[in-house]
């Protein structure tokens, strides 16, 4: 069966088609008037055979949410390492970077680090230290993104078109904005948001790119653990390449391949090969081919033992040093996760860092950590309640993870969820500090039977008259944390009433109530 040259071309139409599903479904992670979203708009992750891996690893049991991977590990078993440049949008965007950033002929070959990172990230898995939101290709996407692109983006066309709108003559703003509208439904996110590691997370996904001046699909090449993996698989595939070593005088496949997919000797090896089809139009003479045949010889693994028993040390020295870390083990007061998070231990272990939950957010009040509970809890989310509060009937955090780091909640399970706990300032409350009146907090406290409440004291006002002053106390048995009454509290500075995270200790300090 001769595979034809036009495959490169539908292998681009397929690239296209999955890099404008990703677009979609990204887009598709936002509050949109609605309390659901009806697409599974993280299904790329649950695509992923290494989040599989790594979840299983660090769960100890298979998480149903993950079955469609076994999609891309039929694929892999059927026609090898398909997936980088068939359906990875990641991938399919390093391609076109292709176009403006030039690539030596002469590349830079480390093709086994790949399996060292992919070593490491599972042997850490499975002693409950998750690193796969560093190197997994659609967490460094996504998360990019989310912290960075989008709010970018949508800050600028804003600023553009309000710009029109304000300064420019009444003609253009009749032509800008019904456009500015057609990019609102259909292009720029919900709101604006804000994220912490917006630098950081930009530089990590931008530096994949960069790495294309060392050669083509560098990080491809040397360093996706995820590739890793499907390299691993695909030395079991049925679908070949022919010939398995380069025509003598000739080479032109060998120096054109964008995967290096060719050994010292100038064999062919099948689990570095993308099938990007690039081959089959290289060749003068029309004899390179891929058909289906049974493997005679599996491959190597392109790693040795001295890099085996290095990796195999580092994944496991890796947990310990995060468990002894002192940063780790420091009390933080602040640290409330998003409702239907696991116990901290297994939401360490389940988190992948993608960002989605802090995409959704419709109050950006999810941010990201930085190393305030260690390296282990990096980019993993908290509730900041200054920057905005959990809403009391919004589930769609749950919704999206594609883990089950956060479990699936109903509107009534949400309720009753607690993330952390409200406690006042008497220092700063101005109620009990300056002995004026405030109902803020009370007003705007969501519960059924309001966590907030008062206690009515008689006091004089200046002139002398006896005047009834209402002092707010929490209720701790009905409040949730959802941070609302920190986030309207009109205090300058840092807020009057402040939550913290469920298992703070904070009810025993002094000036708290």
């Amino acid at each position: 069966m001769k595979i034809k040259p036009y495959l490169k071309q539908v292998r681009r139409l397929s690239q296209l088609i999955c890099l404008v599903i990703f677009l979609f479904l990204f887009r598709q992670t936002d509050y949109t008037g609605s309390d659901t979203i009806p697409y599974a708009v993280n299904i790329l992750f649950r695509l992923d055979p290494l989040v599989l891996a790594t979840i299983t690893l660090a769960q100890k049991t298979f998480v149903t949410l993950l079955w469609p991977s076994f999609i891309i590990i039929g694929l892999t078993f059927l026609f090898g390492r398909c997936f980088c440049s068939w359906i990875c949008p990641l991938g399919t965007l390093i391609d076109i970077s292709d176009h403006f950033i030039k690539s030596p002929k002469t590349s830079v070959r480390l093709p086994y680090l790949k399996y060292v990172i992919l070593i490491i990230i599972l042997i850490s898995s499975a002693f409950g230290v998750q690193l796969l939101g560093f190197a997994d290709p659609f967490s460094l996407l996504v998360r990019g993104m989310v912290f960075s692109i989008d709010p970018v983006m949508n800050y600028l066309v804003s600023l553009f078109f309000d710009s029109v709108y304000t300064r420019g003559p009444a003609a253009f703003s009749n032509i800008s904005e019904p456009v500015y509208e057609v990019l609102k439904t259909f292009v720029l996110p919900f709101k604006q948001s804000f994220f912490y590691l917006s630098f950081l997370s930009f530089f990590l996904l931008i530096l994949i790119f960069i790495m294309e001046v060392f050669g083509k699909r560098f990080w491809c090449r040397n360093l996706c653990p995820l590739g890793g993996l499907l390299a691993l698989i695909s030395r079991l595939s049925i679908f070949k390449r022919i010939p398995v070593k380069v025509c003598k005088n000739c080479e032109l496949c060998e120096s054109e391949c964008r995967m290096n997919a060719f050994d010292k000797n100038h064999y062919f090896m099948f689990e570095e090969c993308s099938l990007c089809m690039d081959c089959l139009e290289f060749c003068p003479d029309n004899i390179t081919t891929f058909k289906f045949s049974i493997p005679k010889n599996k491959p190597f693994v392109n790693i040795n033992r001295r890099q085996l028993i290095v990796a195999g040390l580092t994944g496991l020295a890796l947990p310990v040093l995060c468990r002894t870390n002192a940063m780790s083990k420091m009390p933080d007061d602040d640290l409330i996760r998003p409702p239907g998070a696991l116990n901290e231990t297994d939401f360490l272990a389940s988190c992948v860092r993608c960002g989605e939950c802090m995409k959704v957010c419709i109050n950006n009040a999810l941010q990201p950590l930085f190393l305030e509970k260690g390296f282990e809890g990096m980019f993993t989310p908290k509730l900041v309640p200054r920057l905005g509060y959990c809403e009391f009937n919004c589930t769609l955090c749950s919704q999206v993870c594609p883990t089950g780091a956060l479990g699936r909640l109903n509107v009534k399970q949400k309720h009753a969820f607690i993330i952390g706990k409200a406690y006042f300032d008497k220092n700063k409350c101005m109620v009990y500090a300056e002995k004026k009146s405030c109902i803020v907090c009370e007003e705007h406290c969501p519960t059924h039977d309001k966590a907030i409440k008062f206690n009515e004291i008689k006091i004089r006002d200046v002139f002398g008259n006896p005047v009834v002053l209402k002092q707010p106390y929490v209720v701790e048995e009905l409040c949730i944390g959802c941070g609302i009454c920190e986030h309207i509290c009109p205090v300058q500075g840092e807020a009057a009433i402040k939550v913290v995270g469920k298992d703070s200790k904070m009810v025993s300090r002094s000036g708290y109530t």
